[in-house]
């Protein structure tokens, strides 16, 4: 299944499966995204993302709390969240 192919509901909670982890390096000053045999690199808007998706809120509360904190514009932000899931569902690296 593609990125592009994957729809996410509004209603989801968004969480890192079981062996997944959101970390920060102190040494390198980075954030990666760590998981059996595969590390990312996440970027700063992906942290605040990620640091969101504890299986608690919902994908429309995660953008709501984003939008908020950033004064974003809430279809932007939408956008950027779906986007960044899809990718990352892909890849077995967020459940649903």
């Amino acid at each position: 299944m593609s990125a592009e192919t994957i729809a996410i509901a509004e209603e989801v909670r968004p969480r890192l499966p079981r062996g997944v982890r959101l970390r920060h390096d102190e040494t390198r000053r980075e954030w990666t995204l760590l998981a059996p045999e595969r590390v990312l690199k996440a970027d700063r808007i992906a942290v605040e993302i990620l640091k969101r998706c504890t299986g608690e809120k919902t994908l429309r509360e995660i953008v709501d709390e984003l939008t908020a904190a950033y004064g974003a514009d809430r279809a932007r932000v939408d956008t950027d969240v779906r986007a960044l899931l899809a990718q990352l569902v892909a890849k077995r690296m967020v459940d649903l």
